[in-house]
C-alpha cells in the first residue's frame, strides 16, 4: 500500500535524526516568539479561499514539474491573489525539501502550510522553525493519542493544524482530538484514487465551529463553485496549478464566480 510506504519512509527519516537533536528542535520551537501569518485568519475571510500547492512530484503521477523554480511558483501564486501556499516537504516520493518551505515562508506575504507525513513531534517543531503557519496532520496515519498530542503541540507553537480526513469516522476522531480545521481529502490514500464527490458528501459531518477545507481533485471553476455552495472555507489545489503553463491564469480561472 502506498500510504504504508510513505509512513515508513517518514519514520525512517525521523529515526535518522539523533534523539538529542529532535528534542533540541522542540525546545527551540517552544522558545520562538517571532509571529507567523495566521492560517486561521485566512480561513475566516468571507468566501472560498484558495490554497495553492508547490510540489514537484507525487507517487501516483510521478514527476509533475521537471522545471521547478519553487520560489517563482510561489511568487506567481501570490501575484495572482492566492490566499495561502502549501509546500510539499516529503523528499522520497514528492521530491520535496523543508528548505523549499523555509525559503517560500521568508519570501511570500501569505500563510504557508507544511504538507508532509508527520509522525513525530520534531517534524512539527521543524515546521515552526522553518517559518510555517500550519502543519498537515493525517488522521489515517496517527493514533488518537498521537493526533491529540500533535494538535496540542502545534497550537502551543502558534501553528494551525490542518487535520486531514477521508471518512465520517475520521472526522469524529479529529473533532475529539481538538481539531479546529478539518481537511476533507477527495483522494483515498490507500490506493490514491480520487473522487471529487467525497468532500461534498462529508461536509455536513463537520461541526459548524470547525473550518473546513476541500483537498485533491479540484480542477474547474464549476467544482470551486460547488464547494463554495456547500459551505467550504477553502480549497487546496495542487496538480491543476502545478501543471498549468500560466499559473496566474489558472488561479484566476479557478476563482471565477467565487471569492477565494
Amino acid at each position: 500500500m502506498i500510504l504504508d510506504q510513505l509512513v515508513q519512509a517518514s519514520q525512517q527519516r525521523v529515526q535518522k535524526v539523533p534523539v538529542r537533536e529532535r528534542v533540541k528542535r522542540i525546545q527551540q520551537a517552544r522558545k520562538m516568539t517571532t509571529p507567523v501569518l495566521s492560517f486561521e485568519a485566512m480561513l475566516a475571510q468571507p468566501g472560498l479561499q484558495l490554497i495553492g500547492e508547490v510540489k514537484r512530484a507525487s507517487p501516483s503521477k510521478g514527476l509533475i514539474a521537471a522545471e521547478f523554480d519553487y520560489l517563482q511558483i510561489a511568487q506567481d501564486y501570490v501575484a495572482a491573489g492566492i490566499d495561502a501556499i502549501s509546500v510539499l516537504t516529503e523528499p522520497r516520493y514528492f521530491k520535496g525539501q523543508l528548505s523549499y518551505l523555509q525559503a517560500i515562508a521568508q519570501t511570500v506575504s501569505v500563510p504557508t502550510l507544511r504538507k508532509d507525513f508527520i509522525v513525530a513531534a520534531s517534524q512539527i517543531a521543524s515546521a515552526r522553525i522553518a517559518g510555517a503557519s500550519a502543519v498537515l496532520l493525517i488522521v489515517a496515519i496517527l493514533t488518537p493519542v498521537q493526533l491529540q498530542a500533535f494538535i496540542t503541540l502545534a497550537h502551543e507553537l502558534n501553528l494551525s493544524a490542518l487535520v486531514e480526513v477521508h471518512t465520517t469516522a475520521e472526522i469524529k476522531q479529529a473533532v475529539v482530538a481538538g481539531a479546529r480545521i478539518i481537511g476533507i481529502n477527495n483522494r483515498n490514500l490507500k490506493d490514491f484514487s480520487v473522487n471529487f464527490a467525497t468532500s461534498c458528501q462529508l461536509r455536513q459531518a463537520v461541526p459548524a465551529e470547525c473550518y473546513v477545507v476541500a483537498e485533491s481533485g479540484i480542477q474547474t471553476a464549476t467544482q470551486a463553485q460547488q464547494l463554495a455552495a456547500a459551505g467550504f472555507d477553502a480549497m487546496l489545489v495542487g496538480e491543476t496549478l502545478m501543471r498549468a503553463p500560466d499559473k496566474g491564469q489558472a488561479v484566476m480561472q479557478l476563482r471565477a464566480g467565487v471569492r477565494g
